[in-house]
């Protein structure tokens, strides 16, 4: 697979740095301004009544800030925040365990929620409507039912996957917000502060060319960010501007949109070898080497939000935008046919 910038992948050491970047309370916290104008009334509210918050589900693409998200959501309520994710509880007996071992209040995160297993979930909707946990003794006639109450907590899922979740899992969460890409100044709001954090010498115009290169995704942003720092260290003077910036990331070859590597293979891919589309996803994914779920996760919501890929009922098709930005001629004979 390409090493991408954009992966969720870390260097060696760079994990404890990832969280000294996450902001600890609704304040710190950069974009998704609706979100935080509704969570602050809903904490305010759990907080006046001295309850646990209804449980939260955040969904959307990655590195948008769903489990930064989680870990404000706990420090605003000044509660124990457990995390765990969907594929890691593979049996009924794991998510018992971590459901016995919560306090009163405590939040539960669980990443990728949608990878629960049938059974796993099975055990968790009593445990969310009821606050209760159905533990079943032995085997066969002498198999009998015992119902354990827990104490009264959060359960804060985050999925890139909605609608690979189930009706019934869905519909127990009281609260459910969709986060979306950041606006460029959101964005460039990030870098400035992760710059100040990480002690980075950075001006105006170099946060501002890292933020228009970042996808409008925090996690993107702060990856060149730091990439960007060492191109800085070793072919500059250390500090970032936007001369250093640009030479640093058309090293990294992220384009001015910020599309990468892979980003410009899917749309040559439709363009060159299916003529534009219309093309499956798994067609274009044993095309690029890649796989269906990565372009459908990483590499499509971005292309779709630029208005470079469609989605259509036969596949996908490269719009006039795409072969403008990669510097090709759309075919006029294409537009007439897919409006036929």
């Amino acid at each position: 697979m390409t090493d991408r910038v954009i992966t969720p992948q870390t260097k060696p050491g760079e994990g404890g740095v990832d969280l000294a970047l996450r902001p600890q309370n609704l304040g710190d916290y950069i974009g998704q301004e609706d979100i935080k104008e509704r969570l602050r009334i809903f904490l305010d509210a759990a907080r006046a009544r001295q309850e646990s918050l209804e449980h939260v589900l955040l969904y959307g693409p990655p590195g948008l800030g769903k489990t930064s998200l989680a870990h404000v959501i706990a420090a605003e309520m000044a509660v124990n925040i457990r995390i765990t994710s969907g594929p890691a509880v593979e049996r009924a007996g794991d998510l018992a365990a971590i459901l016995t071992n919560l306090r009163k209040g405590d939040i539960l995160f669980i990443d990728e929620i949608h990878r629960l297993g049938r059974a796993v979930e099975e055990v968790l909707y009593p445990a969310l409507e009821d606050f209760c946990l159905d533990i079943v003794i032995g085997k066969g006639p002498a198999a009998r039912s015992i119902r354990l109450s827990l104490p009264r907590f959060t359960v804060i899922g985050a999925t890139t996957r909605l609608a690979l979740m189930t009706a019934p899992l869905r519909s127990r969460f009281g609260v459910v917000y969709r986060l979306d890409f950041y606006s460029p100044e959101a964005t460039e709001a990030i870098v400035k502060r992760s710059a100040h954090l990480l002690d980075i010498p950075i001006d105006e115009n170099g946060a501002r060319e890292i933020a228009r290169r970042s996808r409008g995704t925090p996690r993107v942003a702060n990856r060149l960010l730091k990439r960007t720092r060492d191109y800085a260290q070793v072919r500059a003077d250390g500090h970032i501007d936007a001369q250093v910036a640009n030479d640093a990331l058309d090293m990294l070859q992220i384009d001015e949109l910020g599309l990468d590597n892979m980003d410009r293979r899917v749309l040559e891919t439709i363009i060159d070898k299916f003529e534009g589309g219309p093309v499956g996803l798994e067609t274009i994914a044993a095309a690029v080497s890649e796989e269906a779920d990565t372009i459908m996760d990483v590499v499509e919501p971005y292309l779709l939000q630029l208005g470079f890929l469609d989605r259509t009922p036969r596949g996908r098709v490269a719009t006039r935008r795409a072969y403008e930005h990669l510097g090709m001629e759309y075919p006029d004979q294409l537009e007439q046919g897919r409006l036929l």
